[in-house]
This record gives structure tokens, C-alpha cells and sequence, in this order.
């Protein structure tokens, strides 16, 4: 058994710093909610990305998959997730990881505007959200009739 500590690999000076300002960001309508790429993969090269989802009542996209890792931090409000066709309550404060590839749906069933922040692993968001259903494309998204 080695205990040699793993390599922590060098900096890389051409990577910079991300500060997100709200006046900076472009906002997307977008199945019933308003989504803000707030870092996107191409500044943390390619390895993920995070959006601010706010979802109003009733909004939330349709049973779908896509072939990345997706993680929800709920900071307000709360949704109907629904996972492999089991439902689950989502309130602010707790997270929620799909696995890539797996069929999934959220919907604000509330009566109050939901905030989420999400962070997709091995990401390519923007190619997701402005290239997959806002545009009818669904290279990385899988529509519910294809589950």
C-alpha cells in the first residue's frame, strides 16, 4: 500500500479569475423560467458551468435526459422532481444530483417564484440552452417522446 500523496499539477496562468456580474450576463427565456449562464464551461475549461434558474409557478421543462451530470441547490422555494417516474419534493437548502443520461422533469408546483443555481459537470451549456430547445435542436436533449 502506497501512501504517497497524489501530484497537485501546476497552475495554469491562462486560466483567469470568474467574477459574475449581473449587468454582464445574458438572460434566456426558456421552458416557463428565466435562465443566466452566471460561469460558463469555456471559463473553467470545459468542466462545468452554473446557471440561475428562476422558475415561476407552473414553470419547469418537460420529462427530459441529456448526457451530463446535473446538480440543484435550491435557494428558494421549492419543486416537483421527478427522477425514473419517482416524485420527490425539492425545498430551498437542499440539493439534487440527476446522473447523466437518466430521464428527469422539475416543475415549480408552488405558488411561489423558485431561484436554483445549476451546475452541470462536463458541461457544454450553452450549446444545451441556446442550441438544444430554444431552438428546436435537441443534440444534447432527449424530449420526453424519446424516453
Amino acid at each position: 500500500m502506497s501512501s504517497a500523496q497524489p501530484t497537485i499539477p501546476p497552475d495554469d496562468p491562462k486560466r483567469r479569475l470568474t467574477v459574475a456580474q449581473p449587468e454582464n450576463l445574458s438572460h434566456i427565456g426558456l421552458v416557463g423560467g428565466t435562465y443566466t449562464i452566471t460561469v460558463t464551461g469555456e471559463q473553467t475549461a470545459g468542466r462545468f458551468c452554473v446557471i440561475d434558474m428562476h422558475i415561476p409557478p407552473g414553470g419547469g421543462p418537460p420529462p427530459h435526459r441529456h448526457a451530463l451530470e446535473e446538480t440543484f441547490i435550491l435557494l428558494e422555494g421549492q419543486v416537483e422532481a421527478t427522477f425514473r417516474g419517482q416524485n420527490s419534493t425539492v425545498r430551498a437548502g437542499e440539493a439534487l444530483n440527476i446522473p447523466a443520461n437518466a430521464p428527469h422533469q422539475f416543475h415549480n408546483a408552488s405558488g411561489e417564484a423558485v431561484r436554483s443555481a445549476l451546475h452541470l459537470l462536463s458541461c457544454r451549456a450553452g450549446e444545451i440552452l441556446f442550441g438544444g430547445w430554444s431552438s428546436g435542436r435537441h443534440s444534447y436533449l432527449t424530449s420526453a417522446q424519446a424516453l
